[in-house]
């Protein structure tokens, strides 16, 4: 669902609210992110991985489904659904742009299960979120470190630390990462000779 300045403004505006719905509801991200990383699924797997009553499953499903960002790929029973691959640029504050991808929609999916991403999001909001999901990426690149982020987005060295760690699993799920040899702690260590000297 990615767009472009040639499309009608109605159906970008649909676009934004539909996806603007996952990103506050993290029961939809989670439902989503579980759709994009499976190819087609019936709601019977959904609600074993989730663990979601029937009515819950298909309600969720179905508004998924009414927003555009999930499509019935096989009609007969059971039913099978996909995600649709969502890309949209967002403008905040005037000049900074953060974009809306099925990690992003993940890491908001996993606030229900991860209280150092939901407090992440609390104090930074969505946009803070996406911002530190770039930073954990560059991070596990081993372009970036903690330090580097804390003092880019004035927040605490700790802080900066806590929820590079909790999008970890975001990142290597959804993006091409080596994996180093170094331990965390190796390229910390380094960073913090850095500063030292």
């Amino acid at each position: 669902m990615s767009r472009t300045s040639k499309q009608n403004t109605g159906d970008i505006v649909r676009d934004f609210l539909s996806v603007a719905d996952l990103l506050e509801e993290p029961q939809l991200a989670q439902l989503y992110a579980y759709l994009a990383r499976n190819e087609e699924t019936p709601v019977k797997d959904v609600m074993d991985a989730l663990g979601l009553a029937q009515g819950t499953a298909y309600t969720y499903v179905n508004r998924l489904v009414d927003a555009g960002v999930v499509e019935v790929v096989r009609d007969e029973q059971p039913r099978m659904y996909a995600a649709r691959p969502i890309n949209l640029t967002v403008t905040a504050d005037g000049d900074r742009e953060y974009t809306i991808t099925p990690a992003l929609i993940d890491a908001v999916g996993r606030r229900e299960t991860n209280g150092d991403i939901d407090t992440y999001i609390d104090r930074h909001g969505v946009a803070g979120l996406a911002t530190a999901l770039s930073y954990a990426v560059a991070r596990e690149r081993g372009e970036v470190t903690h330090r580097l982020m804390a003092r880019d987005l004035d927040i605490s060295p700790l802080a900066a630390e806590i929820v590079l760690q909790a999008l970890r699993p975001v990142v290597l799920e959804h993006f091409d990462v080596e994996v180093s040899g170094a331990s965390l702690a190796d390229i910390e260590g380094v960073d913090e000779d850095v500063d030292d000297a």
